[in-house]
């Protein structure tokens, strides 16, 4: 009888994570746009998929991904076998394979698999940008890959290099659908129009409504959607005049507001955020012109200005007693010291500058007087204060512009209401922005090379996509099957929207308990997976032959 040992495997998310990959087709897609050699040990598109896979599951850099998957592939055993080929060297030949490949081709067919297969709309698509951030000089750039320079950076780390990250979103279930990259100094402006042509040609249609922050309000970006059959939202910048007339307006004048909808504060229980919107007008190109007030805005305005007049005042009391001394001394100096301190609130606070006088004698030098003699000449000395108050008629008139934005949009049909509720489907973006970053850990990057770094980007876009399938489809099942709840956090708890994070950590205990006689597998047990675990995938409808069939090797990507 030959030898017999027990090996333990990791199995958690992966089964699932691999279920979706494959429903996209990815690694029929990354062998088709990115082959490898003939006499290579592994396909590129087995590098990529394991790569993807990493970064959904357990983001670790290229080094460690081997020592990862052997966790699926070995288990607990002395060395590893089956994960040893896709060190970091081929996985970093892989990325820079898909760098030369023609990954907008790859993104699109994966885009229109996920489209066609999960039955997206895509009649609202939401863009924005963010920034990744990257430690180290990077002082040799490769002219061919996109540039990390300075920029605004995002990640509130000016001095360090970055890339500009754009991301596309339909509103249902928020799903990514496409992404570009930009060099690191790219103006948001710049690039509403080529991605609108590049959405265009991606859905095969020009009707959507492309939602977005206020560097898309410009004339030569609305005006472009506008002539080519697409529509818009956005936000109106403060310094526009159509922004800046309203909130005269608004201080001096009543407006006739109608109320849109109110809905429960995410941030503080039991209180209530009510929206009210009023139409005003066309602009000068016929653009809708939507104002909104809102009162949680109104109530953080009021709160902020509060704090600005509280914070201005103690800094002129602690000016009072440096006047009159070393560069205080004259009114155009105290005048300049107090504009500083009031610059934000100038309209609100009243700064008077007092002066007193009194003589006061002087001895004239000795340079002007005959000698012996003790001659002394009478002198104004003056002295300088400061009284302020508040000036009460801005304050009231200041406050009626509280909780007010303005929206512009070229959609006559949609109701001021509707045209609000898209609006703030925008924070749904930042919140995949923030899986990007956290949950997906895209930052920071152990990677040298620009044209590599290029490449991974395309595949954290695709990890995000799949995590956003996933949780689309579980909250969907969830309200179809009227389920509130599911106690999946730690301890027991409940939560209503299940995350990828939640997800993750829920099957972190699931393994595959394999009997091995002379190093072949006898038998093969999932331990770890309970009646929830079915539950989350049969919600996510992953089928459970997924966890029920594992066999050894159940982890490669490519066709057995």
């Amino acid at each position: 009888m030959g030898q017999i040992e027990a090996q333990f495997k990791q199995v958690n998310v992966l089964p699932m994570v691999k279920h979706y990959m494959n429903s996209l087709n990815l690694y029929s897609l990354f062998k088709k746009y990115v082959p490898a050699a003939n006499n290579s040990l592994a396909e590129h598109a087995d590098s990529l998929c394991i790569i993807t896979a990493n970064i959904i599951c357990d983001n670790q850099p290229l080094y460690k991904i081997q020592e990862w998957l052997a966790q699926y592939s070995d288990g607990l055993t002395n060395e590893s076998v089956n994960a040893e080929k896709f060190n970091d060297d081929r996985l970093g030949r892989a990325l820079s394979a898909l760098f030369k490949a023609d990954r907008n081709s790859l993104m699109t067919e994966v885009s229109c698999n996920a489209i066609k297969l999960h039955n997206l709309q895509t009649d609202e698509i939401h863009n924005d940008t963010t920034t990744v951030t990257f430690m180290g000089n990077y002082a040799n750039p490769d002219p061919d890959a996109i540039q990390l320079k300075h920029g605004h950076n995002k990640d509130f780390r000016p001095d360090c290099k970055q890339i500009v990250f754009g991301l596309n979103i339909v509103a249902d279930g928020h799903v990514p659908i496409s992404f570009k990259s930009y060099d690191g100094n790219k103006n948001d402006s710049t690039t509403h129009t080529p991605n609108w042509n590049e959405l265009r040609s991606l859905i095969n249609r020009e009707d959507f409504i492309y939602i977005a922050d206020c560097k898309l309000c410009s004339s030569k970006n609305l005006d472009y959607i506008d002539q080519n059959n697409g529509y818009f939202i956005t936000i109106i910048p403060k310094g526009h005049k159509e922004s800046t007339g309203f909130r005269d307006y608004v201080k001096n004048n009543e407006v006739a507001w109608t109320d849109a909808f109110e809905e429960a504060q995410s941030r503080k229980k039991n209180e209530m955020n009510i929206f009210r919107t009023y139409e005003a007008g066309n602009n000068t190109k016929g653009y809708r012109v939507i104002w909104v007030h809102t009162s949680s805005k109104a109530h953080d305005d009021k709160k902020r200005r509060l704090k600005k007049i509280d914070k201005a005042q103690k800094k002129l009391e602690e000016l009072l007693p440096k006047l009159n001394t070393c560069r205080l001394k004259k009114p155009k100096q105290i005048k300049a010291a107090v504009g500083k301190i009031c610059k934000d609130i100038k309209e609100l606070i009243d700064v008077k500058i007092t002066s007193g006088r009194k003589q006061v004698y002087k001895r004239i030098p000795s340079t002007k007087r005959q000698p012996g003699e003790a001659v002394y000449e009478n002198k104004w000395s003056f002295t300088y204060g400061l009284e302020w108050k508040l000036n009460e008629q801005n304050m009231i008139a200041i406050s009626k512009t509280d909780g007010l934005f303005p929206l512009i949009t070229n959609n006559h049909l949609l109701d001021a209401a509707e045209v609000l509720r898209m609006y703030k489907r925008q924070s749904y973006l930042e919140k995949r922005m923030y899986t990007k970053k956290t949950i997906l850990e895209v930052a920071p990057v152990f990677l040298k090379k620009e044209s590599r770094i290029e490449a991974v980007l395309l595949l954290y876009f695709f990890a995000l996509m799949i995590v956003s399938l996933i949780e689309r489809k579980i909250r969907m099942n969830m309200a179809k099957e009227k389920i509130e709840k599911l106690p999946i956090l730690p301890q027991g708890m409940n939560t209503k929207k299940p995350t990828w994070n939640n997800i993750r950590y829920f099957c972190r205990n699931i393994h595959l308990a394999l009997i091995v006689q002379d190093k072949i597998p006898i038998q093969a047990d999932v331990k770890g997976l309970n009646e929830l675990h079915k539950k989350i995938c049969e919600l996510s409808e992953v089928p459970t032959t997924a966890y029920n069939n594992l066999h050894d090797g159940w982890w490669l990507f490519s066709p057995t």
